[in-house]
């Protein structure tokens, strides 16, 4: 049985513990920073959009992990030979001072650094999304400006605890929002059109423990004329009060029980670029992932490493809503990624 949360409470205790483990379809909880107690220097905090059509995508991050703070423009090009390029500057010891806002539902979130900048406005209806790099690749400045709109009804909001005192995490997933703009990149310059274009938001904000690996899976497109979406993924906190595997069509949320990630392997690693599987145990999600690239990355300072692998590719398979509907998914573009941080 998973634990749904149904109305408005502080996300912490007076101990800085979650006031309820479970899920909502809807951001109810309500988070304060000042009710942390886990160690600021623990408390992570970021927004990241992707967005993308069948043939480009944009990702976009603001965090602060505290003692590190990470701003990434992300352009991925799935046409002919695929590829993707990705800066990350960092910063040091932001400790909070990006002042993200404590709701995914209004407020600015932007950072300034060396030649570029991330802003990301939301007013409760749009999400406007700019960015720019005067030198994101070879000399190449990119420029993003794009609008996120239609925002479902219902999304998915996990409280997630860690088997150590003061240890949280919070998250949000906003999937098939719509997504009209573009993108510039050299000779590059590419129009999204709503109705073709969706993205999907990963607001996160809670104090984590060192030593983690998670899962994560996301798509977001149409299934006969419909908007149809999920999020997959596991591997970190207890998450017996509740899972983050959830269904999304025509704006409602279908909850999932546990879905597992099967990446198959060659000469002992993940062979991340070969056909994944993933399976339900409640037999509502059954998918087979065709990779069509890997945005991968390693930093490994021994005491700090990421290693993180985001696949994108399509997506087919059997998803069952809450009513019993089967839904037939065939070649949806989204992505999975394995992801080890020492942080």
């Amino acid at each position: 049985m998973q634990t749904e949360i149904t109305s408005a409470i502080p996300l912490l205790d007076g101990k800085g513990n979650l006031t309820q483990p479970g899920y909502a379809k809807r951001l109810l909880p309500v988070y304060d920073r000042k009710a942390v107690k886990g160690g600021f220097a623990r408390l992570k905090e970021w927004d990241y959009y992707y967005f993308g059509d069948e043939h480009y995508g944009v990702a976009l991050t603001i965090a602060d992990n505290s003692y590190m703070g990470l701003d990434s423009v992300s352009l991925l090009c799935f046409d002919g030979e695929p590829w993707e390029i990705t800066t990350s500057p960092m910063r040091v010891f932001p400790m909070g001072k990006t002042n993200l806002p404590p709701t995914s539902a209004f407020g600015t979130t932007s950072v300034v650094g060396q030649g570029y900048f991330l802003i990301f406005k939301v007013d409760g209806h749009n999400r406007v999304l700019t960015a720019h790099m005067d030198d994101f690749r070879d000399g190449k400045p990119i420029d993003v400006e794009v609008v996120l709109d239609g925002e479902p009804e219902e999304s998915m909001v996990i409280c997630t605890p860690f088997n150590k005192k003061g240890h949280f995490y919070y998250n949000q997933k906003i999937n098939c929002m719509r997504v009209s703009g573009k993108v510039t990149y050299g000779e590059i310059e590419h129009t999204f059109s709503r109705d073709s274009a969706f993205g999907v938001l990963d607001w996160g904000r809670g104090v984590w423990t060192y030593h983690n690996t998670w899962y994560w899976g996301s798509a977001s497109g149409l299934v006969d004329g419909v908007d149809f979406g999920f999020n997959i993924g596991y591997g970190f906190g207890d998450t017996s009060a509740a899972t983050e595997n959830m269904l999304f069509y025509n704006g409602k949320a279908h909850k999932l029980s546990r879905v597992i990630f099967e990446i198959p392997h060659k000469d002992g690693k993940c062979d991340f670029l070969s056909p994944w599987t993933f399976t339900s145990d409640d037999a509502r999600f059954e998918m087979r992932f065709e990779p069509i690239l890997n945005r991968s990355s390693l930093t490994d300072f021994k005491i700090l490493k990421s290693d993180q692998n985001q696949v994108f590719g399509r997506f087919t398979g059997r998803a069952v809503l809450d009513d019993g509907t089967v839904l037939a998914v065939k070649d949806l573009l989204g992505f999975a990624e394995k992801v080890e941080n020492k942080w």
